[in-house]
């Protein structure tokens, strides 16, 4: 912690970020009941992309390369459509607690995207044991022998939110190389105009705009709506950012397995989500499995050159989920 940032302020913004961070996939999960999906998250991100460019640039900020546009728009595209857009889709048919702890396996695939990488480092051998219990927790909470009304969940959906992690892997590995916008609000504002430009192209390509009915979506999903755009892509990014600049790393990254079981808790009190023995055995799996990951890359960062090390949940530059 840096000597400007109090304890209090960094305990305010830890909170913020567990809160808000693991509120979203609720706040996911009531708007697309009475919105498409692509179409949502297309206008939120365009939105807030618009609004963030708009005021950097008042504040007297530089206009982006074309290089930065090029880097940002892959980014974005990999963050917002594969990483999110894919997550909005499946939660239609995944409960918000389910959806959060799958994407809670997140850092197990940026540490095989990672080790992918030219010249990526090899995982640690307690790593690979993480990576290994983790898969089994996946397992276990999605119970793919069974079927869907003897309690296994919606396949196609695990798989979709399972792909949206690699798409997030990847996306947050190639932001470490590419030449983005040395501000990191900027590339945030990037990121969010090309990501919704591309969710914008699926949202047409998939006829979510056609869907689009003004009269049928409900108060609730219009509160939701709202709710992802002030709280999850400015208020939650913006407080990362402020943590990742006042904090050690590895504190900063706790938010990887607390948003699970913010989120749990939030869909079962909330939206009367299914909470049962095998949800709660696969929540100890899959956050003991991060955990170790997370101290494990750490402990990395500390033993190999700046240069070499890259970091398992390093800030991918990213608007909240």
């Amino acid at each position: 912690m840096t000597s400007t940032a109090s304890r209090t302020a960094v305990v305010i913004a830890l909170t913020t970020i567990y809160l808000v961070w693991g509120s979203t996939y609720l706040a996911i999960r009531v708007a697309v009941e009475t919105m498409p999906p692509f179409a949502m998250a297309a206008i939120r991100f365009l939105f807030a992309g618009v609004v963030m460019l708009t005021f950097l640039k008042l504040r007297g900020a530089a206009w982006p390369t074309p290089r930065q546009w090029f880097d940002n728009s892959i980014i974005g595209t990999l963050l917002l459509l594969g990483g999110n857009g894919l997550v909005v889709w499946a939660e239609q048919y995944i409960p918000s607690g389910i959806a959060a702890l799958l994407i809670g396996v997140g850092p197990l695939f940026i540490v095989l995207t990672e080790w992918a990488w030219p010249d990526g480092q090899r995982p640690t051998l307690p790593t690979i044991g993480a990576l290994v219990l983790g898969l089994v927790g996946v397992a276990w909470l999605a119970s793919p022998w069974q079927d869907n009304p003897t309690g296994g969940l919606h396949k196609m959906g695990v798989l979709v939110i399972l792909i949206s992690c690699v798409c997030w892997a990847i996306g947050s590995i190639f932001s470490r190389h590419a030449q983005s916008s040395p501000n990191p609000f900027m590339a945030a504002a990037l990121q969010m105009l090309c990501g919704g430009v591309s969710l914008g192209l699926t949202a047409l390509i998939t006829g979510d705009f056609s869907r689009v009915n003004l009269s049928a979506i409900s108060t609730h999903s219009w509160i939701a709506f709202v709710y992802l755009i002030v709280m999850g892509s400015f208020v939650g990014f913006s407080t990362f950012v402020w943590l990742i600049k006042n904090v050690p790393p590895a504190l900063a990254a706790t938010f990887a397995y607390v948003n699970p079981v913010v989120a749990v808790f939030l869909g079962w009190w909330l939206l009367d989500e299914t909470l049962n023995a095998r949800t709660a055995v696969a929540t100890i799996i899959i956050i003991t499995s991060v955990v170790i990951i997370t101290v494990q890359k750490n402990r990395t960062r500390l033993a190999v050159p700046p240069r070499q090390a890259v970091g398992l949940i390093d800030p991918p530059r990213k608007p909240a989920r």
